[in-house]
């Protein structure tokens, strides 16, 4: 069976390249090509399509919003992301945006090949990687309840830190040295099984503990 697909990203070398590489046989018929949204829905409109290769950085209505906007009125299509980004919050929020699979920009034309195939025959797709990278994400952050594991001045810290404080200016707030801020840092990174700032506001994020922290 043929599978039917559009390629939408705003780099016309990509889609060009994209293009050639599916033209060589392969089960795979392009039958439309975006460089934004628009272009894509007026694709949608007039072609049969089984799957969209997705650029998360379009021009216009792009990432999440698209994939929302596209699973609402195509609930059948197949919606592979293929994106530069390869962070774990991202993959996570494309695919509970409602996105059928994702593979990074940087696979192989095989890999890329194999994906669409798995899109289509089983509904999702994740590399590897991915999947474990996700499934660790999930244990490291619904297993540990901040409240439960850290004492007072982690907590205090916890909440500067998620609001942008330096090490500096919390000690300064606190009236604590900065290696006791450093100290405490560490714990509560270890504690709550986090690498660095960056995984924690991520944490916040996602337990949606930032509205409730930076009014």
């Amino acid at each position: 069976m043929t599978i039917r697909i559009v390629l939408t990203d705003d780099h016309a070398v990509v889609r060009a390249g994209l293009s050639h590489f599916f033209s060589t046989g392969n089960d795979v018929t392009v039958v439309g090509d975006a460089e934004n949204a628009e272009a894509l829905f007026a694709i949608l409109k007039k072609e049969q399509v089984d799957l969209v290769l997705l650029d998360l950085d379009m021009p216009g209505e792009n990432g999440t919003q698209l994939i929302q906007h596209l699973r609402l009125r195509y609930p059948r299509l197949k919606l592979l992301v293929f994106s530069m980004h390869e962070e774990t919050l991202v993959v996570s929020r494309t695919l509970q945006a409602g996105a059928s699979g994702y593979i990074g920009k940087d696979c192989l034309p095989a890999a890329l090949l194999e994906a669409i195939k798995k899109t289509m025959e089983t509904g999702r797709y994740l590399t590897p990687q991915m999947a474990q990278q996700l499934a660790y994400a999930v244990a490291a952050t619904e297993a540990v309840d901040f409240k439960a594991v850290l004492s007072v001045r982690e907590k205090e810290i916890f909440v500067l830190l998620i609001k942008g404080h330096s090490n500096d200016a919390i000690a300064k707030l606190l009236s604590i040295s900065d290696r006791t801020v450093s100290a405490h840092k560490l714990n509560l990174l270890h504690k709550l099984r986090l690498k660095n700032i960056v995984d924690l506001v991520h944490y916040a994020e996602e337990h949606k503990l930032l509205p409730e922290f930076t009014n």
